[in-house]
């Protein structure tokens, strides 16, 4: 297994999930896309996983390279690749494949509570979603599922927190990769959005 990781600002990285991969000994490289780094060959990677940013995944003006980072996104699903998608990177994957992303109806910063679905029970992460889970969350924006997305799991403000299409690309909008590090650098760069809501 190779995995490839998209990495959008210098501190929303892998997280939790850096670790487990060094610790399995799975060659991991990565596009930094804040740095102008160029998109892998298809064949380098075998999971895809896409992190998060500050951006919206409609900000293609701003930020041109989300334009051709979406083609390629819907090009790794259609290889086969597994592809999991963090925050940002579930919306990515849901506007890669036709979905809507817009503004949530407010912000979800902090920990808060997902509730699995029933629908989550017939999938390969049942045992995941099995029960209530508080989750770290600092997002924005929500989406539309996908044709054929499987909805995971819900939270009081956001319906559409996670899915999975088939058995190898997975959306979720919260952060299960958060450490003590990881949520101090998003306090640290985005105070201002915190506003006590």
């Amino acid at each position: 297994m190779r995995a490839h990781c998209f990495q959008h600002l210098p501190f929303e990285g892998l997280g939790s999930m850096e670790e487990y991969f060094r610790q399995k000994n799975i060659p991991l490289t990565s596009t930094q896309f804040h740095l102008g780094q160029s998109l892998p060959s298809i064949d380098s990677f075998d999971w895809l996983i896409i992190m998060g940013g500050a951006m919206s995944a409609n900000d293609d003006a701003e930020f041109p390279w989300l334009t051709e980072e979406k083609r390629y996104i819907k090009k790794a699903i259609d290889a086969g690749k597994v592809v999991i998608g963090v925050c940002l990177g579930a919306q990515l994957i849901a506007a890669s494949l036709g979905a809507k992303v817009y503004r949530n109806k407010q912000k979800e910063i902090g920990w808060f509570d997902l509730t699995p679905t029933k629908y989550a029970q017939k999938t390969i992460l049942a045992d995941c979603f099995s029960q209530k889970l508080e989750v770290f969350h600092w997002h924005g924006d929500t989406f539309d599922l996908p044709k054929d997305a499987v909805l995971l799991a819900s939270s009081e403000v956001t319906k559409n927190q996670g899915f999975i299409i088939g058995t190898k690309v997975v959306g979720f909008q919260f952060h299960l990769e958060t450490t003590y590090n990881s949520a101090k650098d998003l306090i640290d760069n985005f105070s201002d959005e915190l506003n006590g809501g």
